[in-house]
């Protein structure tokens, strides 16, 4: 094993000015993230019109069981960018290589694996996340397409964030936003026209990202490629499997504490408001979700820039990086939280313009469970942070504290308070894990500024 030695830059991402860079990767990812949280918007609107609050319920009771798969392809996407961008800021061009070929044997592994272990446990899965009646039926009409189409929906999730690393991100964003448009006609085609309700949600989706999939395989097998790989590169490494898991763990993490914590909403909210509190909390998902993938895209977008040059040694740089990010995050949150809170019943009348209940429900959890939304950007900045320099250990810890701090308020606070219990959770979770979260980071800027040398947890395979 030898230790990470610093290189010369032999790339853009070590020699162009960090704002240049950041507008360059993030400004693309940041566009394909929001076009597929607008495909979730208008396929949740689709959802609402078509069928209803028991539509938008069963999305929400599908969604546990989806996230994890989901999950799994950006895990293994960003694990593999990760060490893709760190070996080239080491000077070396062979292991990205490897790493891609790795990766797509594991999407493969991934994607004959979970519809063995699902498609059984799909159905008591849903009753115990909570779902009854037509909603039941919807949502397992929608899990068991996701679950048969897993290895297409792995590798729409994975590949982008490979492109991203090899410094196509414009190209990357050309990709997810094709396939975001895609699937929002197949939704129009499935859902409005042919009447398929949440089965044609998922047949939408799996195409789409079959679709993002393909298309990602086929340019890394191409000329215009900057890491072309071929047959003899396909092949299968424990070491190079640990290190991609390692590093995307806390991507996995994101989507399992959501999943998680999404499931117990939605049974807390099934027994002190029923399914038309369940229907307005999807539709203040889907809003969140907004300004979620907004910062998922900026972590995303500085990603890259992280990985290399830490790899390369260039802290400077890597200082810079996060504070544009940062104040990217914070102020979009800002200015959104202030906008819903300002135009709450627009935003509920765009999801459904006949249910009053289901519009007054969406305005009261509008106000409460999103009034905190900014901290999410600077928790998912975070997180990103650690994550992109292969230091999963902390980025996971940000993750789960979510996690660990949301559920014991989740139980305490419904008792108490009610319906608004269950609301306020997680931005009060959220106010909780920034005090760590923020002590955590100032430290490690502390030790970046330092005279010694920051931390490299990157070790070569001999």
């Amino acid at each position: 094993m030898e230790p990470t030695q610093i290189t010369t830059p032999s790339s853009d991402l070590g020699t162009q000015p960090i704002l240049r860079l950041f507008w360059r990767y993030a400004i693309p990812a940041v566009a394909a993230m929001v076009v597929n949280g607008i495909y979730v918007l208008i396929d949740g609107i689709f959802i609402g019109r078509v069928v209803g609050a028991e539509g938008l319920a069963a999305l929400n009771f599908a969604w546990p069981v989806a996230g994890i798969i989901l999950g799994v392809g950006i895990m293994i996407g960003m694990g593999t960018g990760t060490w893709m961008s760190i070996s080239r800021g080491q000077n070396d061009h062979r292991k990205p290589r490897l790493y891609i070929g790795n990766a797509l044997l594991l999407l493969v592994i991934f994607g004959l694996l979970f519809p063995l272990v699902f498609l059984p446990l799909e159905e008591p899965m849903l009753t115990l996340l909570g779902a009854t009646g037509y909603a039941h039926e919807l949502a397992a009409d929608y899990l068991t397409i996701l679950i048969i189409g897993s290895i297409a929906a792995l590798t729409g999730a994975a590949l982008p964030l490979m492109i991203r690393n090899d410094e196509r991100p414009h190209l990357t964003t050309i990709i997810m936003a094709t396939g975001a448009i895609l699937n929002i006609v197949l939704d129009w085609l499935f859902i409005v026209v042919l009447g398929l309700e949440a089965a044609g949600a998922a047949m939408a989706t799996v195409l789409a990202q079959a679709s993002v999939g393909l298309w990602g395989i086929t340019y890394f097998l191409s000329h215009r490629a900057n890491t072309r790989i071929n047959h003899t590169d396909l092949r299968f490494s424990w070491v190079y499997t640990l290190r991609t898991l390692s590093a995307g763990l806390p991507s996995l993490f994101m989507f399992f504490y959501y999943g998680f914590v999404l499931a117990i909403h939605n049974r807390l909210l099934m027994d002190y408001g029923g399914v038309l509190a369940v229907g307005a909390f999807t539709i203040v998902g889907y809003v969140q979700a907004i300004y979620y993938m907004f910062s998922e895209g900026v972590a995303t977008g500085i990603q890259p820039l992280v990985s290399y040059n830490h790899g390369a040694g260039n802290r400077q740089r890597l200082l810079t990086t996060l504070r544009i990010g940062l104040g990217t995050v914070l102020s979009i949150g800002i200015g959104s939280v202030l906008l819903i809170n300002l135009f709450p019943e627009a935003i509920a009348f765009i999801f459904n313009k006949d249910d009053i209940a289901l519009q007054q429900m969406t305005v009261t959890a509008l106000h409460l469970h999103l009034f905190s939304m900014f901290l999410d950007g600077f928790i998912v900045l975070t997180a990103a942070w650690f994550q992109s320099m292969a230091r999963s250990r902390v980025a996971s810890w940000i993750t789960a504290g979510n996690m660990l701090i949301q559920i014991p308020l989740l139980l305490a606070l419904p008792p108490l308070l009610g319906i608004t219990g269950v609301l306020i959770a997680l931005p009060v979770s959220n106010i909780i894990l920034a005090i760590p979260v923020a002590w955590v980071l100032w430290m490690d800027l502390r030790t970046l500024k330092s005279p010694q040398p920051h931390p490299v947890s990157v070790q070569t395979p001999a």
